[in-house]
């Protein structure tokens, strides 16, 4: 079993930046892919990056180029470096980690208004 425990959202103007972290615990070395996925009220949950255990990354198109996923394995955690942040980019965040099963992480909201 992964468990997954979520952190760094809040409230921030557009054009501002976040760092949202997310820390696994059980079975990790099992772990081969982590990844944050968001969901808005009313849409469904899309993924926005993804890192595999190689290193390799992906993103969706609506965040290239401003967001960056990455990967610290001595503190078995994932961060989303979130920049330039859009009114558009406000939703829940959650943690993913794929390990043979799916662990999701309780959610973090981030908000962005002016």
């Amino acid at each position: 079993q992964v468990q997954l425990v979520e952190s760094g959202g809040g409230l921030v103007q557009p054009g501002g930046s976040l760092r949202l972290s997310c820390a696994a615990s059980g079975t990790i070395f099992s772990i081969y892919a982590m990844g944050w996925y968001r969901q808005a009220p009313g849409k469904q949950r899309e993924l926005v990056a993804r890192i595999s255990s190689g290193g390799s990354t992906n993103y969706a198109d609506s965040v290239k180029g401003r967001f960056t996923i990455s990967r610290d394995y001595a503190k078995n955690t994932v961060y989303l470096q979130m920049n330039s942040l859009k009114i558009e980019d406000t939703a829940v965040y959650y943690c993913n980690a794929m390990y043979g099963n799916t662990a999701w992480g309780q959610g973090t909201q981030v908000t962005v208004s002016s």
